[in-house]
């Protein structure tokens, strides 16, 4: 799998797949609040419990809200770890050096983007959305760990994109416009952050014991929780919002609570913890954590 994942290779295509910010989300664009945003396999608003389908609807929308400002959060640490790798090697191989750059650059974009969408959601909403932070903080704590570990977590984010849009937002006819390209714009730049993540963790990786791959792939998992830590706040926030939005208490908000934050842990670390290709890096640089993330997966499906 690993035969074309090559810095020469994947640049070449990064710089035919680029595209302008202002082409995807440009100033008079409106997201369309009579749509669904978020596909059902990753929202699972169908299975909340004692929902009106308009209540659904609004639901999902703020899943959506959720969806973009925590990858904008994500992009916010992935940026300044590829600065700090790049660094050490700008009088090394070009190609590298250019690759790298130009993803830093497109994650920088895609911040830029994800903001926008804000801005257009809370014009268009009604609703104030809160979403954790500061995204300054989050950084800091994920990129405390051990660089291998990072390269991990990054890993299976930019493989958990690529299941998300090929699996479920390709081929959903009932989501808006605007955000269904979005994804799809996000899912082209980030088909080729995955193939370098691969080839950065794999150098990170070499040469190293696997008693050190093994307790990188713990501060992988401690990364995990953390971010899980976050999802269950987010999923609070996000009932807030929606308590206002539809103007009622939820008497059910408990189990509510609960079905939307297992919903998000399936959707930005459970389906990324089992994507195939993710599963193959591990197994590539140790059976033994790939053994170990194996064993912790299935309580985020």
């Amino acid at each position: 799998m690993y035969k074309d994942f090559s810095y020469e290779a994947v640049l070449s295509t990064s710089e035919r797949a680029g595209w302008r910010l202002d082409d995807v989300f440009g100033p008079n664009q409106r997201l369309d609040f009579a749509a669904h945003f978020m596909p059902e396999a990753l929202a699972r608003t169908r299975a909340a419990p004692g929902l009106e389908p308009d209540e659904r609807r609004v639901l999902n929308q703020i899943g959506g809200h959720q969806y973009l400002s925590l990858f904008g959060l994500i992009e916010e640490f992935i940026l300044p770890f590829l600065l700090d790798h790049a660094r050490p090697l700008l009088n090394t191989d070009d190609y590298r050096v250019r690759a790298l750059l130009q993803f830093a650059g497109e994650e920088a974009k895609h911040i830029q983007l994800f903001r926008r969408f804000r801005d257009a959601f809370a014009a268009g909403f009604g609703t104030p959305c809160e979403v954790i932070g500061p995204a300054e903080a989050i950084a800091a704590e994920v990129l405390r760990h051990d660089p291998l570990a990072v390269a991990l977590a990054i890993l299976q984010i930019e493989w958990m994109t690529q299941g998300h849009y090929l699996d479920s937002v390709r081929d959903d006819g009932s989501l808006d416009p605007l955000f269904k390209s979005l994804l799809r714009h996000h899912w082209m730049e980030e088909a080729q952050h995955a193939k370098i993540d691969t080839l950065i963790v794999l150098a990170l990786a070499d040469g190293r014991s696997e008693i050190e791959i093994v307790a990188a792939a713990n501060e992988y998992l401690e990364i995990g929780a953390f971010l899980d830590g976050g999802l269950a706040q987010q999923a609070e926030l996000n009932l807030q919002t929606f308590e206002r939005a539809v103007g009622r208490s939820l008497p059910n908000r408990a189990a509510l609570l609960a079905q939307q934050h297992q919903a998000a842990r399936w959707t930005y670390l459970g389906s990324g913890m089992v994507h195939p290709q993710f599963v193959d890096t591990l197994e590539r640089i140790s059976p033994t954590a790939r053994a170990r993330i194996d064993a912790v997966a299935p309580q985020f499906a």
